[in-house]
């Protein structure tokens, strides 16, 4: 048994590894077109000779060695969230064993997720005096994120460069074997192919991936092949250069100009971070595996044949890759040096799909829209919005530079910085999740950090040739998050003073003043305790309301995923006989709401649990204040057929004439009608709930779920404020420009709130609301 599960296991990761080729290894391991390129241009043309060559090779070999091998696959692949990566599973493990969150309407309820408690317990880092320090201080919680999103928008960066810079690459190729091409029909044949690439997203990446992987693996394989060739028969002494002697050898020699070649080294990790940031995808061994044993190896020797070639053949720098390749085989591998590099770009562009989402989840985006582009893969994502934008930017980028050193100035830039900014958060997680010594989380922060930041200087010396463009960009996607960030707390900060007085619920009594007609309110907002100032504005400017009020909050919180069984909290706002309640819907960074249609359902008998609970459960009934104080419990959302409470019928979608008539208008009744004949596609089935004869339950506890049943089929109703944010008059300049300007000009130009939560827009309500912060 115990062999039969190893077995299955081992397949599975070496399936994994597989599909990682087409997936994450795309963009490093087309790194080989551009590097040595990159690294002798400008007065490095003057330092050609053969032991700057192996000493530049020798730089190649210790970075990949240092960093994607030691760095990243022995040690930051171990630091996972729940089986997740990236900079915001660091972040998301770092605010759950110490209280840096600054996400809003968080509640101790949400420590009990089974996701939250992974990793070490927190219990031993709890006197910490540099826990304490940091939690102490909102400003040093504020500059973590700061430094989280910058990372971001680098990430954003490389999905913008990394497509610009492979591609023409790629095509470069052409102009070797056919000399009468143009640098400018060039551009235009890399453009055709950035746009096919862009309109393809919509697909998904698995399909594309998988199909891709054989391509990635023939390219290792042939680049490993090459190398060797090249090795025996240019200069088989280039083994020598392993030796780091080589490196003290090239500074010598080249000086002030060699420190500003590190910019090229440099390129020879780029795409490294997605080693760890899609992790979610796959597994640390598989990805372990196929870098250790195949990727790597397969990398150094092409670096040190192409430094082969290149000490015997300096003049072939400019394009060396392509110069250093057998003229009977040079076609063929253009071609899958092309294929090659679209498969980077897919990955790239991918991630970057992800961290748009996770920033919205961090309440750091504006609205956009998502799409599942797989049922089977978590994860995998389409955002039409973004696909768009990176597409302009990206030929922007490839018609602007037109060059690949250039290009390679400003990627270069962007990959390091994303990488210290994982460094550093890596230190954190050493000392806070893992519960090491400070001084061993500081020597981490200390040599990596130093290594990297040697790198980064470089390329910071290389801002005036092309290093600006990843600054503009993240400096863009930088203000776009601040700001919506900014209005968004401003906005949440002016909910949370403005909530509606308990006591002057109670004293408005179980109709509230006003005539209770049938069916369910779902009244959202963003608190997860009180009542919004919405539903006073509304109540006190209409004279009816539903019989059963619901008020729902939909939250993030600092987990990748949440489980289904742990996603709804339902708790009771006012006594029994008001018949309102509360639901917080919870999701993880990673989490897709997906519009399934069931949401209803899934509420009403999440609601109906909740009410023979609170019925049989003393803690629940001890006391008449355990029913006023916002008291939640988690309620598990099984399928409707296994409900404990209700009897549950399913049926194709009934007719008018079947459903409950008297509860509904003629006119709602034919709107309704209207709706279902133009959206066929989401009409599926109808759901009943009816009451179990039960002889021995509770009198009011049967009222109560009758009332809830009747509501139901009254039909739901979702209400939800139409906002509009404005500086108060004695604001500051700079709080009217990002108020009254930025966030109103983001917030028009977003998909609105209810696209957002899939509401449905027949039965949506919107009550204008002033926001004065």
């Amino acid at each position: 048994m115990i062999l039969q599960l190893s077995w299955v296991t081992l397949s599975r990761n070496l399936l994994f590894t597989y599909q990682s080729f087409g997936v994450v290894y795309g963009d490093l391991s087309t790194s080989p077109l551009y590097v040595y390129s990159s690294m002798f241009g400008g007065r490095m043309q003057n330092h050609q000779t053969e032991e700057v060559i192996f000493g530049a090779f020798s730089l190649v070999f210790w970075t990949l060695t240092l960093i994607p091998l030691i760095k990243y696959v022995c040690i930051v692949l171990s630091a996972d969230d729940n089986g997740e990566g990236g900079t915001f599973a660091l972040y998301s493990l770092l605010c759950r064993h110490a209280k840096f969150s600054l996400l809003p309407n968080q509640q101790a309820a949400d420590e009990e997720l089974s996701s939250y408690k992974y990793g070490p317990s927190t219990h031993a880092t709890a006197s910490s005096p540099l826990k304490r320090f940091l939690e102490k201080h909102k400003r040093l919680r504020t500059a973590l994120l700061i430094v989280v999103l910058f990372g971001a928008s680098m990430v954003i960066g490389d999905g913008v460069l990394t497509p610009a810079i492979s591609v023409l690459s790629a095509v470069s190729g052409l102009q070797e074997a056919n000399s009468k091409l143009t640098k400018g029909e060039l551009v235009l044949l890399a453009c055709v192919i950035l746009v096919g690439l862009f309109a393809l997203q919509h697909c998904g990446t698995h399909k594309v991936a998988f199909m891709f992987a054989p391509i990635v693996i023939i390219w290792l394989v042939s680049i490993l092949s090459i190398g060797l060739y090249n090795i025996v028969h240019w200069n088989p002494k280039i083994v020598h250069a392993l030796s780091p002697h080589y490196i003290i050898k090239f500074f010598s020699h080249t000086g002030k100009e060699g420190w500003i070649s590190l910019g090229g080294v440099l390129l020879s990790i780029t795409g490294t971070e997605a080693m760890f940031a899609d992790l979610g995808h796959f597994t640390a061994l598989s990805i372990r595996l196929a870098f250790a044993l195949v990727i790597y190896p397969c990398l150094v020797v092409q670096y040190m044949g192409q430094a082969a070639f290149l000490s015997k053949n300096p003049n072939s720098i400019p394009n060396s890759f392509y110069e250093s390749i057998p003229d009977k085989i040079f076609w063929p591998l253009c071609v899958i040096a092309t294929l090659a590099a679209i498969v980077g770009s897919q990955a790239v562009i991918t991630a970057t799909f992800s961290i748009v989402k996770q920033c919205h989840a961090l309440g750091c985006f504006p609205r956009v829209k998502v799409v599942h582009t797989s049922k089977n893969i978590y994860g995998q994502i389409y955002i039409p919005e973004i696909n768009w934008i990176l597409m302009i930017l990206t030929l922007s980028i490839t018609v602007g530079f037109q060059d690949t050193t250039l290009i390679g100035n400003a990627y270069g830039l962007a990959c390091m910085t994303v990488m210290l900014v994982t460094t550093f958060l890596m230190a954190l997680v050493i000392i806070f999740v893992w519960q090491k010594s400070v001084i061993l989380g500081v020597l981490f922060l200390l040599f990596f950090g130093f290594v990297e930041g040697v790198y980064l200087s470089a390329a910071l010396m290389k801002v005036p040739q092309g290093g600006w463009a990843p600054l503009v960009l993240s400096a863009i996607f930088m203000f776009i998050m601040y700001i919506w960030h900014y209005g968004t707390r401003k906005k949440y900060s002016f909910d949370l003073h403005n909530k509606v007085s308990l006591k002057w619920l109670l004293g408005l009594g179980p109709s509230l003043g006003i005539v209770r007609v049938p069916g369910i309110g779902l009244i959202y907002s963003e608190l997860a305790t009180g009542v919004p100032a919405i539903f006073s504005h509304f109540v006190t400017n209409l004279p009816a309301f539903h019989k059963v009020l619901v008020f729902v909050c939909v939250k993030s919180v600092p987990v990748p995923y949440v489980s289904p069984e742990e996603r709804f909290l339902i708790g009771r706002v006012c006594p029994r006989s008001y018949r309102m309640y509360r639901c917080i819907v919870r999701y993880g960074y990673k989490d897709i709401q997906r519009d399934d249609g069931v949401f209803e359902n899934m509420l009403i008998q999440s609601i109906a649990e909740f009410i023979q609970m609170e019925a049989v459960e003393p803690p629940f009934s001890s006391s008449e204040s355990s029913s006023l104080d916002g008291r939640m419990a988690v309620m598990s959302t099984r399928p409707v057929q296994s409900s404990l409470s209700l009897i549950v019928s399913e049926r194709d979608f009934l007719s008018i004439d079947d459903s409950i008539q008297n509860s509904r208008s003629l006119t709602l009744q034919s709107l309704q009608s209207a709706y279902d004949d133009d959206n066929l596609h989401i009409r599926r089935h109808h759901v009943r709930f009816q009451l179990p004869s039960n002889p021995g339950m509770d009198p009011e506890v049967r009222d109560e779920l009758t009332d809830l049943i009747q509501a139901k089929e009254a039909g739901a109703a979702y209400i939800m404020g139409h906002s509009y944010v404005k500086a108060r008059r004695t604001s500051p300049l700079l709080k009217k420009l990002a108020i009254d300007i930025g966030y109103s000009f983001l917030r028009k130009n977003c998909r609105g709130p209810a696209v957002a939560l899939n509401i449905p827009h027949i039965s949506l309500i919107e009550v204008g609301m002033i926001y004065y912060v």
